[in-house]
């Protein structure tokens, strides 16, 4: 070598591991591959086709994939939103096919500004893991049937996991250059840390007894192509539980119509019920529109939705160790941030090693700061709302959390009848933007004005929609 040759640079590490073989852990799994080898291991099976998952109860339920966490997505794998709309799933302009009633009235239906894919889970679980392993060539491997154990190393450095599959009671230790958590609400991370004597997270649970029912229709033959989503959200500081009511189209010409109502006020898995529900909500369109619809199946219930968060990122953590998606932090899913944030947070990952190399020290706790970003706004607008049902903390909201809301209502009434607000909370609800773009002068001007139009009174429904479904 040559005076002047500088010296090899290693540009990756040998093998990089993620624990769980979801939505999140396969698009972080993607993200690693683009620079080293990735092990994905994976307790159950995972289906080669669109259907349910062992361990994912919450698929039977509405999931949104907002325009911030698609073109996150599309980041790591272009070309996946055609494939998701191939394969059946729609995708809603926004906010020009949204029927939302808000707790401040019926919002207009803006020119498009974002959009939202919409379909069932087990279809957009199926496309991101086929389009994620049909790119991977051999630097993914998958191995099922296989549960983590533990960590290995110290509290200084996470050096590996420990393994065990489905037919052998010996363990088996696997080293890797990073570990990345991406196992779910069940992770059991706090646990291994501990073990190794290493600082555990804080953590933090805003529980308002949310209880999701959901439903599957065959929606009325002669509907436009285009089909918005239905939308009624509760008033949370009205001092009654707060119901809500969603229909999205998804695959196959169906809708999935989904109610949840918090503690005193939840939904059961009587489908007689289930139509009562839904027309004693704030406004009856959703009941109404289902009657015209035909169901398909039983209807399935979750009870688990408590907003749950562990802040890793204020934590000492072993380096070369990442937590991301519900093993990080799980919201109420009524505003559908997870899949998005999940997205964005994988991106995140493979942006910061990227651009400080793998052998900057602590690059993993550089990476879990980062990735607090897009978890800060999903957490904000989830706890935000549901600290104000009875039970869900326990000692109510702060003062802060009641500023927060009478700012929140206010912007809120302000969009029903301003494109400019309405565009404006569009972007963060979407994750095209952080909460800082609600302060800009121009929008607090706004808000401080009110809304443009008046009210509405009926859904804005198209005269074809209203048509379509003799909607009176």
């Amino acid at each position: 070598m040559s005076a002047g040759t500088p010296a090899p640079v290693r540009t990756h590490p040998g093998r990089a591991i993620v624990i769980g073989g979801g939505f999140t852990a396969l698009l972080a799994a993607h993200a690693l591959a683009k620079q080293t080898n990735v092990i994905v291991v994976e307790r159950d099976v995972l289906p080669d086709r669109p259907e349910p998952r062992t361990g994912l109860p919450q698929a039977h339920h509405t999931h949104v994939l907002y325009s911030g966490g698609a073109e996150a997505i599309e980041t790591l794998l272009p070309g996946t939103v055609k494939e998701l709309q191939a394969a059946g799933a729609h995708r809603i302009p926004l906010t020009t096919g949204m029927l939302a009633y808000s707790h401040k009235g019926w919002y207009r239906r803006w020119a498009e500004s974002h959009y939202a894919i919409t379909c069932t889970r087990d279809l957009l679980d199926w496309v991101i893991r086929r389009e994620v392993l049909k790119n991977a060539g051999d630097r993914i491997t998958v191995m099922e049937r296989t549960v983590v154990t533990g960590l290995t190393g110290s509290a200084a450095a996470v050096t590996g996991v420990t393994i065990r599959n489905a037919d052998g009671n010996e363990e088996e230790t696997l080293p890797a250059d990073l570990i990345v958590d991406a196992s779910g609400t069940g992770s059991r991370a706090p646990r291994w840390l501990e073990a190794l004597n290493a600082p555990t997270p804080a953590s933090r649970e805003v529980d308002s007894g949310l209880v999701y029912a959901s439903r599957i229709y065959q929606a009325p033959d002669g509907l436009p192509d285009t089909w918005p989503i239905i939308n009624v959200q509760p008033d949370p500081r009205a001092g009654v539980p707060g119901q809500t009511g969603v229909i999205t189209p998804i695959e196959d010409g169906r809708w999935l119509v989904t109610l949840s109502g918090t503690r005193g006020g939840q939904p059961t898995d009587d489908p007689d019920d289930f139509q009562n529900f839904a027309l004693n909500l704030r406004h009856p369109v959703v009941g109404r529109l289902i009657r015209k619809a035909t169901p398909l199946g039983p209807v399935k219930i979750t009870r688990m939705t408590a907003n749950r968060r562990r802040f890793y990122e204020k934590t000492t953590l072993p380096d070369r160790f990442v937590v991301l998606g519900d093993a990080l932090a799980s919201y109420n899913p009524n505003y559908g941030q997870g899949l998005a944030v999940a997205a964005q947070s994988a991106v995140i990952l493979g942006e910061t090693i990227q651009r400080h190399g793998w052998e900057t020290p602590g690059l993993a706790r550089r990476a879990q700061k980062a990735v607090a970003q897009p978890v800060n706004v999903a957490w904000a607008f989830a706890t935000g709302t549901d600290v104000f049902y009875t039970g869900a903390t326990e000692t109510g909201p702060t003062a802060v959390d009641r500023l927060a809301a009478r700012f929140v209502d206010r912007l809120t009434l302000t969009a029903t009848g301003s494109g400019r607000v309405a565009r404006a909370l569009t972007d963060v609800l979407a994750l095209q933007a952080g909460p800082e773009t609600l302060l800009r002068p121009s929008i607090l001007v706004a808000a401080m004005r009110g809304p443009l139009k008046p009210p509405i009174v009926h859904p804005p429904f198209t005269d074809e929609e209203r048509q379509a479904v003799n909607y009176t």
